[in-house]
Formats: structure tokens, C-alpha cells, sequence
């Protein structure tokens, strides 16, 4: 598999196979993605793979605790505090896509919130990777990681392996840091789903549009 077909293969899967991943694949991603690029080398990268009971009962209490009113609150900011133009129309395309492809109604507000807590239990996926970042770092090592998190993912379309990128994993860092044993201090950037995609799962039939390089790519000469 080439680099292009694996880059067009990638999408953020919501639907997983029951299947293990065992840990000599798990390795092999992490072993290619270990050569992404960063900032004089810093490598800023420290990976929690997660999966069976402890899982089990990482996602539960993350779950609890939303269920509860806990707030969700990252080490970061991760999107903007106020929404504009045009992010914030593709924002409500991307949300809307999946929404119609389950058959979801804007009414249906039950619905909408267990298809969000499905994010804490990463829909499902025999693994959960938990991306951390010593403190002392800078924004330049969240560009770094930014790499490395994608070159996690094309290492596993190679592998027949499937990912989803989530944010959301990082929404209770202070739950996560506790039971995974990382200092309180640490950065949580996010998580990522990974495992079999359930291909007969209709949350898995859509793909959001990408922008033509037209429109976002200006040449100089």
C-alpha cells in the first residue's frame, strides 16, 4: 500500500469489530510512527495503550462522571471559544452528516447524547491509545504530535487496522492521569480508537468532503 491510497483509505471509524488487536500489531504502528518528525528531535510522544479491564474501567468512570454533570474540561483548548465562519459551517456539516446517517433527529436529544458518550468508550474498539506531553513543552510539540498522531494512522491502515483521532478522550484528564499513573501535571492531548472496522455498521458508511487544493492553496512565482 502506498502512502496516497493509505491517506485516502483513513477515515475516523465509529464502529469496531469485537476482535482483538494484538499486542505485536499494536507495536508494529508505534514502531513506524516512532520515525515522524519533531522539533530538534524532542520526541515529545508518550503513548498509554489501553485495553481489556483496565479499558473497561478507565471508559466507566469517565462515563460516570459526564453522567454525573462533571464538566469536561482538557489541559487545553482545543477549538475555538467562539465559532466563525467558514469552520463553523463545516462543524455543523460534519455533525449533521453523521446524524443523518444514523437516522438521528435534532429532536432526539436521548439519542444525540448516547451517541456522544459512545466517544468515552471509543465506540467500542478493543484499544484506546492515550496521548501524554510533559509540561515544560511548548506549542510547537503539539505540531509535532499532530505528526506523529497521523503517522499512527496511516501505520495502521497498513496493518488493516482502523483508528478514530478523539478529542474527546482527553475531556477528563484528571480521571485518565489517575488511573494510568501519569503525573498530575502532565499534558492529556487526546486519545485514538483502534481496532477492525465493523464495515457493515452504518455509522461507518459516511465520509465528511475535503476542500479541493484550489480553494486552499495559493501558488507564488
Amino acid at each position: 500500500m502506498d502512502v496516497r491510497e493509505a491517506l485516502k483509505k483513513r477515515k475516523s471509524t465509529r464502529a469496531f469489530l469485537d476482535k482483538e488487536v494484538t499486542k505485536k500489531k499494536v507495536v508494529a504502528v508505534l514502531e513506524a510512527a516512532r520515525h515522524s518528525p519533531s522539533g530538534v528531535n524532542t520526541q515529545p510522544w508518550q503513548v498509554a495503550v489501553v485495553s481489556g479491564d483496565a479499558k473497561t474501567r478507565l471508559q466507566e468512570r469517565i462515563e460516570t462522571a459526564f453522567r454525573n454533570g462533571e464538566k469536561p474540561r482538557m489541559d487545553f483548548q482545543y477549538y475555538p471559544l467562539k465559532w466563525s465562519e467558514p469552520y463553523k459551517s463545516r462543524r455543523f456539516e460534519c455533525g449533521i452528516l453523521l446524524y443523518e446517517t444514523l437516522g438521528i433527529k435534532r429532536q432526539e436529544k436521548e439519542r444525540r447524547l448516547e451517541q456522544w458518550i459512545a466517544n468515552y468508550r471509543s465506540f467500542e474498539a478493543p484499544v484506546a491509545l492515550f496521548f501524554f506531553m510533559d509540561p515544560s513543552l511548548e506549542t510547537g510539540s503539539f505540531m509535532d504530535y499532530g505528526m506523529f498522531m497521523q503517522s499512527i494512522m496511516l501505520a495502521a491502515v497498513e496493518e488493516g487496522l482502523a483508528t478514530c483521532p478523539q478529542a474527546a478522550l482527553g475531556e477528563f484528564p484528571e480521571i485518565v492521569k489517575e488511573i494510568l499513573g501519569y503525573p498530575s501535571d502532565s499534558i492529556l492531548l487526546g486519545g485514538m480508537a483502534l481496532g477492525y472496522e465493523d464495515t457493515e455498521a452504518l455509522v461507518n458508511s459516511y465520509r465528511t468532503p475535503r476542500l479541493p487544493v484550489e480553494s486552499f492553496t495559493r501558488f507564488y512565482e
